[in-house]
């Protein structure tokens, strides 16, 4: 027979067996109403958009070492000054200062077709120059390295390495068409050069058959010869093969007259709300500050640097106090160095800092699909468990992934989870490195709705942890 002290204890727990699912669907009810309020103060205000038009159209384009990345460490900084955080910083870091000189020159010189052909090349990031003569060779054309090997260096001596494997447009998701395809304009140069080749054109990286050729960084090895490097535009790469074939004894002429300079000091901008129960966990939100001196740098990454203000704003203009200490951090020099994004893991290991999670936003500024997560099993679990809450807004994409290049150093200190913000990918290598990537071809909306997706990412980590 029961006692009336144990059917009392009974009632208590079944009480609270009651209680914890209404308390779980009265949080969730909560977090949605929040998160609907971020949507709507982001939807509605202009402010990350008119930041980023500043950016883009008053300061330009920021590769590291130059005044105008310079100016725009001062211009973020003061606007993060005068918003309402509890502390705004620069970080020194060293970096490198690389220019590109003249405009560059390409053309075929091909005495089938009794003239020239003009092609748009532009030199690679860290390339040395051709003299201010240029360089004329003949082309040979290869798809890898392995075609590059068997070639020898009896063909490839004294000739210009034309590498032109396509992007493998079979991949929906195009970061990894690019994955796919960015080796030949990383390693290429040195492969080639070790060959005894005097020059190196790489294929564009992007999906689209454009006329823009697409920069980005080269990588030399010490005791190989530095040569010139230059991207061809995706039309001029397949005009070239097809002359290569009529015509394999044509030559290409091409002339840049970049130099690297000695490292600049510049800085990493960052400004923190700080918690209000667990300040030292911290969640990063943040993207890089510098970008290629081409073109203003606008989906690469202003959108990403513009959106992690914004969730700072969107913080601040709603009044919700984060338990969690939250902080914007706009990287320096992640082109051609990754130096601010390892300055900023050295520092956060020598202070003991303790990272939770740490977010970025460097895929361009269009229309959210989720969030990648790099790191443990239950991490991935969790992202996954707010679904509910983040779908109805088209954040369906949530599970393990990459996080991204600046957060990457943080990797390893403690059990950060380092998560990389995914927007439609189809249409960022249209513009990825090029002059095309400006302020008009950002779409205000789907800028807005990023910085949304990730305000209501970090509140929901700063509600519950990860």
């Amino acid at each position: 027979m029961h006692t009336r002290k144990h059917l009392r204890r009974l009632l208590v727990v079944a009480a609270a067996a009651l209680t914890l699912p209404a308390m779980a669907q009265q949080k969730s009810t909560a977090d949605s109403v929040l998160i609907r309020k971020l949507y709507s103060e982001a939807l509605t205000s202009t402010e990350s958009h008119e930041h980023l038009r500043y950016l883009t159209k008053q300061i330009g384009a920021r590769l590291s070492g130059s005044p105008q990345a310079a100016a725009a460490v001062e211009w973020s900084w003061q606007l993060m000054e005068k918003m309402d955080l509890d502390t705004v910083y620069l970080q020194e870091v060293m970096v490198p200062h690389w220019v590109r000189g003249d405009k560059e020159v390409g053309r075929v010189l091909d005495s089938k077709l009794m003239g020239s052909v003009d092609m748009n090349i532009a030199a690679l990031g860290g390339s040395v120059g051709t003299g201010r003569q240029g360089l004329s060779a003949g082309v040979v054309e290869v798809q890898d390295f392995e075609e590059l090997e068997k070639l020898g260096r009896k063909k490839v001596k004294g000739k210009i390495v034309f590498f032109n494997r396509p992007f493998d447009n079979t991949h929906v998701y195009t970061p990894l068409a690019y994955g796919g395809a960015v080796d030949q304009r990383g390693g290429g140069p040195a492969a080639a050069a070790k060959l005894g080749a005097v020059g190196v054109l790489v294929r564009s990286m992007t999906n689209d058959i454009q006329d823009v050729p697409h920069t980005g960084s080269t990588r030399y090895e010490e005791g190989v010869e530095e040569i010139p490097a230059a991207a061809i535009s995706t039309k001029g790469a397949e005009q070239l093969s097809s002359l290569l074939k009529d015509d394999p004894d044509l030559r290409f002429y091409m002339r840049m007259t970049p130099e690297t300079l000695p490292d600049v000091l510049s800085y990493n901008v960052i400004g923190e709300l700080r918690g209000t129960e667990k300040p030292d966990e911290i969640i990063v939100v943040g993207g890089h500050l510098d970008s290629w001196d081409i073109g203003e740098g606008a989906h690469d990454d202003g959108t990403g640097c513009m959106q992690a203000i914004e969730v700072l704003r969107l913080f601040t203009e709603l009044d919700i106090n984060p338990k969690r200490t939250v902080r914007a951090v706009l990287f320096m020099n992640e082109e051609n160095g990754l130096r601010g994004g390892t300055k900023y893991a050295e520092v956060a290991k020598a202070e003991g800092e303790r990272h939770i999670a740490a977010i970025e936003s460097d895929a361009g500024g269009f229309t959210p699909r989720g969030f990648g997560l790099d790191g443990s099993a239950a991490q991935v679990a969790k992202l996954k468990s707010w679904r509910p809450v983040l779908e109805p807004y088209g954040l369906a994409d949530l599970g393990a992934g990459h996080g991204g290049a600046d957060i990457g150093p943080l990797k390893g200190q403690g059990t950060v989870a380092l998560i990389g913000y995914k927007p439609d990918s189809q249409r960022y290598f249209d513009y990825h490195h090029t002059e095309i990537d400006v302020f008009e071809n950002v779409n205000r909306r789907e800028m807005q709705l990023g910085a949304a997706a990730m305000a209501s990412l970090v509140y929901l980590i700063s509600e519950y942890g990860i």
